[in-house]
């Protein structure tokens, strides 16, 4: 059996980075949890840490073991909680991976219908990329993911890809940086100072090809995986920055910027990945149906 007092040291431990100050949030010598510790690792038959410094780093397998005591004792605190509420509805987990290219208004908006259902549900967010929330999806620790593209047939995981709509891409600017720009859209990208998505995304192969087939020299000044940091940076005047088509009069709004043109010719894609051919999930099925009204057919 695992002992899991010593799974909550190791995790303190790990959490503090230093037995020292591990110790004093336990109310315990260090010397006797490093003992524990110690115990730990031979009843596993691991390292879990290895010294740098002053620090503990995790090994590999400490990371691993981090992950899964993370999950053991959320599991449990949902445990408490439900114990303690259990005069009122039941409340389900729905865990989401949202792959960190995704826009997170995408994101809300996908996401959203899933707290209406008649059954409540608490949303669980975990981003990251791709290629980490798929092996989590695997082992039933996620119960959908979000992503810009179907799941990568060079992954070792069995998973389907249901595709949620596709939109075109708007180009957006400061009014300082539009001042700037001559012509009209299109070809008022020529030379003009360019924010794209970083190499994580499904947009950006795309989107510099589409340039390189015009034959528009824009001038890229940024690389973003996250797609709020690109908007606040083209905010504040750095460049053009493109957004989907479905998102553009909210980033708009919220960052106080203009349309310079928009195409149909880039599409931004979007997927619900989940363990199962034909959806099932309550939540899971409500975030695919609303996908289907949410994306307009005209910016297709």
């Amino acid at each position: 059996m695992l002992n899991y007092k010593h799974l909550h040291y190791f995790r303190t431990v790990a959490k503090a980075g230093a037995i020292n100050r591990a110790a004093e949030k336990l109310h315990l010598t260090p010397q006797t949890l490093s003992g524990q510790i110690s115990a730990f690792e031979t009843r596993l038959g691991v390292e879990l840490f290895r010294r740098s410094g002053r620090r503990l780093e995790l090994t590999d397998v400490g990371r691993t073991t981090l992950a899964y005591a993370d999950e053991i004792f959320h599991v449990g605190a949902e445990l408490e909680e439900a114990l303690q509420n259990r005069a009122t509805a039941p409340v389900h987990p729905f865990r989401v991976g949202i792959a960190d290219v995704v826009p997170k208004s995408i994101a809300y908006q996908l996401l959203a219908p899933a707290l209406t259902l008649a059954e409540p549900v608490k949303l669980i967010c975990k981003e990251d990329r791709l290629q980490q929330l798929a092996a989590e999806l695997s082992i039933h620790r996620l119960d959908m993911v979000l992503a810009d593209r179907p799941l990568p047939s060079s992954m070792d995981i069995k998973g389907y890809s249901h595709p949620l709509g596709e939109c075109g891409i708007a180009f957006l600017a400061a009014r300082s940086v539009a001042k700037k720009l001559q012509g009209e859209f299109p070809a008022t990208l020529h030379g003009a100072p360019l924010l794209i998505p970083g190499e994580d995304s499904a947009l950006r192969v795309p989107l510099l090809r589409w340039l390189e087939k015009k034959g528009w020299g824009a001038t890229i000044v940024g690389e973003f995986d996250d797609s709020a940091l690109m908007s606040a940076f083209g905010q504040a005047g750095a460049g053009v920055f493109p957004v989907p088509l479905t998102t553009a009069p909210a980033v708009m709004k919220q960052y106080n910027v203009i349309e310079l043109g928009r195409t149909l010719e880039i599409r931004e894609r979007f997927f619900a990945i989940s363990v199962e051919r034909r959806l099932s999930h309550p939540a899971v099925l409500a975030v695919s149906e609303a996908a289907r009204r949410s994306f307009d057919p005209g910016s297709a």
